[in-house]
């Protein structure tokens, strides 16, 4: 594995999240609520209210900017494939690239294409602003169009981190705005097979990726150090995942496998040690125990393991010497439910922190969201255009969701979390029924257990009474 330095310094935060195409506009009425996009009944707490503006001053320069680019490579008016659906792309696949935001949600960056005929789209970076009383998005065209298996990451100062591969390395940059153009400043180089970008470190300066190998991955700072991509850390075992857990971005959670095979563990990467890894879950010998999220202020772990049989949510608290718990009511049959974001600053409380999941389903994908303490699982239609997976909380509980379509090319829905209400007798259920369920707040939401210890219960579902 070689690197190779041109240069260096930038800063950068991140939370990433991965998206899919946005879906086709539907018909009002469709969904249940115009403009939004889900199951029919999936909201179950009332309307979800969008924040929809065009952007002024810079937005609208950078529109300017977004139509010189559709014109270069032939595509007109926005360059955009908002309102488009994953099937209308080359082979049928679902658009490459990753929606990432940074850590406070000020900005976000995505691959993108201009607008063209299936199998010839011009592929670009795009970061959207989302900080100001109005969100706009700044295409980040170069003279020739990026490779769709590039990676893009927004940075605490506005730019943008692209990783492209090149024959058999991995070519780092920063990207701007500079007037009607994009600027590029040239960071180095990295010779490898495989390579993926990690949420940019928290404290605001640096950017890591993870080269994976058979017997050992290597994770590289390739933004933020002083010459260039600098290799960090060599982890023994095939790691994949990426989660930071602490503010100071010393701390990296890795899914690992031992080299010489065996069950998934997360572990903890301390880079101010020299990348000494520690156990981080053990929550039963053979189990594969994966980390999706972490909230460092809280200490809210969201976890998926196999240890209660099957693929099972979970939830711990870092540090904690209580189980790890996996609630009932995020057991949805036919879905896949996966956390994306968890709500910031609150202290010492991870049981109140309010988490919003992704819900993928037949129907589409909306939104889930859900409290340690609470019994049940809140589920909403999600704006049209919604880019699935992507969004982050205000401290006071309000989820923002990043959209686009075709008549808004970059905008935001704004959600408050729904408070856990104690269900009513007259819904029909009674507490502490013969099969030791506590009672549902509707008869459309899935049955609810009372959470115990892994070694205490089978956590298997019973069937549902009529």
């Amino acid at each position: 594995m070689t690197a190779c330095a041109i240069e260096g310094g930038s800063a950068g935060a991140a939370a990433t999240a991965n998206p899919e195409a946005e879906p086709e506009p539907e018909e009002p009425g469709e969904s249940g609520e115009p403009g939004m996009t889900g199951p029919a009944g999936a909201d179950s707490s009332g309307p979800l209210p969008a924040s929809i503006a065009d952007g002024e001053g810079e937005g609208q320069a950078d529109e300017e900017g977004r139509e010189q680019y559709g014109e270069r490579y032939g595509g007109a008016g926005a360059a955009s494939p908002t309102g488009t659906d994953a099937r209308s792309y080359a082979g049928g696949a679902p658009p490459p690239g990753r929606f990432t935001l940074t850590a406070d949600g000020a900005y976000a960056a995505r691959l993108t294409a201009a607008p063209g005929p299936p199998g010839e789209r011009a592929w670009y970076p795009e970061r959207w602003t989302l900080d100001g009383p109005e969100p706009y998005a700044v295409p980040l065209p170069l003279d020739q169009p990026e490779e769709p298996d590039s990676e893009v990451a927004p940075l605490a100062d506005g730019r943008v981190l692209i990783r492209r591969r090149v024959a058999d390395r991995h070519m780092f940059s920063l990207l701007y705005p500079t007037g009607p153009g994009t600027g590029e400043l040239l960071l180095g180089a990295v010779g490898c097979a495989e390579m993926t970008l990690l949420p940019p470190s928290p404290d605001g300066r640096c950017v890591y990726a993870l080269a994976a190998g058979e017997y050992h991955a290597s994770l590289w700072r390739v933004a933020g150090g002083a010459s260039g991509p600098e290799e960090v850390a060599r982890i023994p075992g095939r790691c994949s995942g990426g989660v930071w857990l602490d503010r100071a971005g010393r701390i990296l959670a890795l899914d690992r496998q031992e080299p010489g095979g065996g069950p998934v563990k997360a572990v903890a990467v301390d880079l101010g040690r020299q990348g000494e890894v520690t156990p981080l879950l053990q929550i039963a010998p053979e189990s594969n125990d994966r980390l999706l999220l972490a909230d460092a202020d809280s200490g809210l772990l969201l976890l998926r393991s196999d240890a209660p049989g099957h693929d099972r949510l979970g939830w711990g608290v870092l540090g904690s010497c209580l189980p790890v718990r996996f609630p009932e009511c995020l057991r949805l049959p036919d879905v896949a439910v996966t956390p994306f974001a968890v709500q910031p600053g609150q202290m010492l409380m991870p049981e109140s922190c309010a988490v919003a999941l992704r819900i993928d389903g037949a129907p589409g994908s909306w939104v889930g969201v859900w409290r340690p303490t609470g019994r049940r699982l809140h589920q909403f239609a999600a704006p049209l255009g919604w880019v699935p997976g992507a969004g982050f909380w205000s401290r006071d509980g309000v989820l923002r969701l990043p959209y686009a379509n075709g008549a808004t090319p970059c905008g935001v829905a704004l959600l408050d979390a729904p408070e856990d209400v104690e269900p009513s007798p007259a819904a029909g259920r009674t507490g502490g029924g013969e099969d030791g369920r506590e009672p549902s707040a509707a008869d459309t939401a899935p049955a609810v257990c009372k959470p115990v210890p892994l070694g205490q219960a089978p956590l298997h579902q019973a069937a549902r009474p009529d």
